[in-house]
């Protein structure tokens, strides 16, 4: 049995409660961390991922655990890196993926670094994705071998799978991190909680983004945003109506052009210089169809790029992975792909290995 330290990023939920005892029952000694974040306003809008009841329900279970529990202040760092950063994409014509920044910056980096200051040998998360060291099949995680590479594969429940938000990760990070749920499916999860009689074992999750109050992140942007109205154009550059301010569109939307009585329209272009929203009353028009774009800020597991072979690509979370080949930063898709959108990630796959990933520019 291990007795090495490892600390649990605890959400309240129930996966990260079942993660700490997972490896508190394989002789882990274990260290419960929650993170307060950013919220809205002078009354402080709660943010989903830290709210009062999350951080109730996570000192709960570590106490019943009898896991020692920390709260960290990570409000200030959450604001400048995560929530300023989507704003200014969003003004700059971007559609960023905040889930994708948090997990790059604030939980495996920051909290990795409070993880190691408090004695840590591990940071531990309730990530749906598989880490391989040593065993290729084991379900326990095992310390590295000298001068191996870790390699990181999609979770056993292809439903809950988290690897196209970690593709940043590298290999002096994984050294240290335990994704104990990979090789469980969400049921069986809410089985073992049930067992262990955790009191978060029928809590509901929440898959909006963590610092927007309401269902959508239009109502946000509409109070952070210099919006400026302007024209909508159809195919033939014939003015049809108007717009609330681009950042509101993205590539492909019908939702919530007001064109009155002729629509249904899909957004096919934003032009920024011109402040105008190009509008089809095709949804499948040629315009919103690519087959190559350009990657920035890539990032792969191993630290290398991968050489020759089959890759496969996603452009969107929970998309289908499309067949496609890199040649430096330049991606080639086997097939026209719909609504690419510059500032979200495409992430690389071999078979079911995760190879990393880059923001599409």
């Amino acid at each position: 049995m291990s007795h090495k330290k490892v600390a649990i990023a605890m959400s309240g939920g129930v996966d990260s409660s079942v993660a700490a005892a997972l490896l508190q029952s394989q002789g882990y000694d274990c260290v419960g961390l929650f993170m307060k974040f950013w919220a809205e306003g002078e009354a402080e809008k709660e943010n989903k991922c830290c709210s009062l009841q999350a951080v109730t329900d996570a000192r709960k279970v570590c106490g019943q655990l009898g896991m020692p529990f920390y709260v960290l202040n990570f409000k200030s760092e959450f604001k400048k890196i995560i929530v300023d950063d989507f704003i200014r994409q969003y003004q700059d014509g971007l559609t960023p993926n905040p889930c994708v920044r948090c997990n790059k910056f604030i939980k495996f980096d920051l909290l990795l670094k409070k993880a190691k200051a408090l004695g840590c040998e591990y940071l531990a998360t309730g990530h749906y994705i598989r880490l391989r060291r040593e065993i290729q099949n084991s379900k326990f995680q095992i310390p590295k071998i000298k001068n191996e590479n870790l390699k990181l594969y999609q979770a056993k429940d292809k439903k809950k799978d988290q690897s196209y938000f970690l593709y940043n990760l590298k290999q002096s990070q994984l050294e240290h991190l335990l994704f104990p749920l990979g090789n469980y499916t969400k049921p069986q999860v809410r089985i073992l909680a049930r067992k262990l009689k955790l009191p978060v074992a029928e809590k509901s999750e929440s898959q909006e983004i963590c610092f927007v109050a309401e269902k959508t992140h239009y109502p946000f942007l509409q109070r952070h945003l210099k919006l400026v109205p302007g024209e909508i154009v159809d195919r033939d550059g014939r003015v049809i109506g108007a717009h609330a301010g681009l950042p509101l569109y993205t590539l492909g939307q019908r939702k919530g052009i007001k064109v009155g009585g002729i629509g249904p329209f899909y957004v096919v272009a934003l032009d920024y210089k011109k402040n105008r929203l190009s509008v089809s009353n095709r949804k499948n028009d040629k315009k919103l169809f690519k087959t190559v774009f350009r990657l920035k800020t890539v990032n792969w597991i191993s630290g290398q790029a991968p050489k020759g072979g089959k890759l496969g690509v996603k452009i969107r979370y929970q998309a289908k992975t499309i067949p496609a080949k890199i040649y430096k930063n330049q991606v080639i898709l086997n097939q026209p792909e719909r609504a690419i959108m510059a500032g979200q990630s495409a992430v690389f796959y071999r078979g079911r290995e995760l190879l990393g990933g880059g923001i599409i520019a």
